[in-house]
């Protein structure tokens, strides 16, 4: 014998699947226009069914019209995201076009590579990243005080563990001053 509740949800998926069968193709054009590529238009469609029938089991009733408002939201947010994309992609063609690291960035980064991750997280958060204290608190999951107590130990850290190439060291010692 079959329950109230087991009815109703039979009756919910199947307006579902009549929803679905009826505005899937209109969706998914509507997202192709704006993306011109298949694949993803599919993939954004499909998002929109998927969040439609969170919505749908939670006892919300779905219109046309909300598909395509969700629709257009999603595809703002696949804009943003390939932007980002295409200028972190821009900037890494820039980073890699530039002159190549002399052998004190290397030393550098080597440094960098023999710390424990702690520490080498906090430096690059402050000083590659370039966010402020609050912000890499933000990132690590700690309180202000908290990032200049690391920053001071991952700069202690890295003094310890930062050997200068050997012709900078021979620059800078004191005995070629006498």
């Amino acid at each position: 014998m079959d329950d109230i509740q087991t009815a109703t949800d039979r009756e919910r998926a199947a307006r579902f699947t009549a929803f679905y069968a009826r505005d899937h193709p209109r969706v998914s054009a509507f997202a192709h226009r704006r993306v011109g590529d298949r694949r993803t238009a599919e993939e954004l469609t499909a998002e929109v069914f998927r969040i439609a029938w969170e919505r749908t089991l939670g006892g919300e009733e779905v219109s046309t019209g909300w598909l395509f408002v969700t629709a257009r939201n999603l595809l703002s947010n696949h804009h943003r995201a390939t932007a980002r994309l295409t200028e972190l992609h821009r900037r890494i063609t820039d980073e890699l076009d530039r002159a190549p690291a002399s052998g004190e960035n290397s030393a550098v980064l080597e440094t960098l590579e023999r710390l424990p991750a702690r520490h080498r997280d906090v430096l690059l958060l402050r000083y590659w990243d370039g966010l402020n204290a609050s912000e890499t608190a933000e990132v690590l999951g700690c309180s202000v005080p908290a990032v200049w107590v690391r920053l001071h130990r991952a700069r202690e850290a890295f003094r310890g563990t930062h050997a200068p190439p050997a012709h900078l060291a021979r620059e800078g010692s004191p005995e070629e001053s006498s």
